[in-house]
């Protein structure tokens, strides 16, 4: 029978500027922090890095441990049941190799989730099959500024007319919502906008932002077709000062 782990799931925003003072305090409780360690310089990891840094406890900054990252099949041809297939062997593996940590170092470990736990991501259904591998986890999560909160402060805008609703959204599931009838859709996790279908919106409006709160932060707005050729430079721009590129957009029919 292992011993209980703590484990606290806190949400950064996109640096060490969104931390608010409940996750800052909560930073000092734990420690060790597990992050993913996609490539072997991981720009994402050391922002990760800065962020505990940033916030240290009585004894210092907690421990980073970095988990190298499986495998996910990333084609770009995959079916709606390809890619959740993709994603569900990729979540196992992670749960199996946070397993393994959790088990052997125990205490109160940290997950930093990039903007909010609520949305698009999954470290609370992976601490989920973390418990279900039979670690015993007792864990919390706490709010961060998230990617649709910085892209309407960015652009000085509400993210729905008066009384109307804003649907969210992936990128790739971008033309579902317009078929369902959506006419205010923000879409994250997002790949190139050369495998984005934007049939039919060319004359919708645009508020697109890159890498928000980062030093590489990019925006752009307007008609949907005049935005559409500047979106592969900006996210390309975006990389070159930071590293790593993440986007979100919400795009409106006039």
């Amino acid at each position: 029978m292992h011993a209980k782990v703590r484990v606290r799931v806190l949400g950064v925003g996109m640096g060490p500027q969104h931390v608010t003072g409940e996750v800052a305090e909560a930073l000092g409780t734990v420690d060790y922090v597990l992050a993913a360690e996609k490539t072997a310089d991981d720009q994402l990891l050391a922002l990760r890095r800065a962020i505990v840094a940033a916030h240290p406890g009585p004894t210092g900054p907690a421990e980073v441990i970095a988990v190298p990252d499986p495998e996910r099949d990333r084609s770009a041809g995959l079916s709606a049941g390809g890619y959740d297939a993709a994603v569900a062997d990729w979540h196992d593996a992670r749960a199996a190799q946070y397993a393994a940590v959790l088990t052997e170092r125990g205490g109160t470990a940290a997950f930093l989730v990039w903007g909010d736990p609520s949305l698009y991501d999954s470290t609370i259904r992976i601490l989920d099959k973390i418990r279900a591998l039979g670690v015993d986890a007792d864990y919390d999560v706490l709010p961060g500024i998230s990617a649709p909160q910085l892209l309407a402060a960015r652009h000085r805008m509400v993210l729905h007319d008066v009384g109307r609703p804003v649907h969210i959204t992936t990128g790739r599931r971008l033309q579902d919502a317009v078929t369902e009838g959506q006419d205010n859709i923000l879409a994250m996790l997002n790949p190139p906008p050369d495998r984005l279908d934007f049939t039919g919106l060319e004359d919708w409006t645009m508020w697109w932002g890159a890498n928000l709160g980062a030093p590489g932060e990019q925006l752009l707005t307007g008609r949907l077709a005049d935005v559409l050729p500047a979106l592969a430079p900006a996210r390309d721009a975006a990389r070159r000062v930071d590293g790593w590129v993440m986007d979100v957009f919400l795009v409106r029919r006039t």
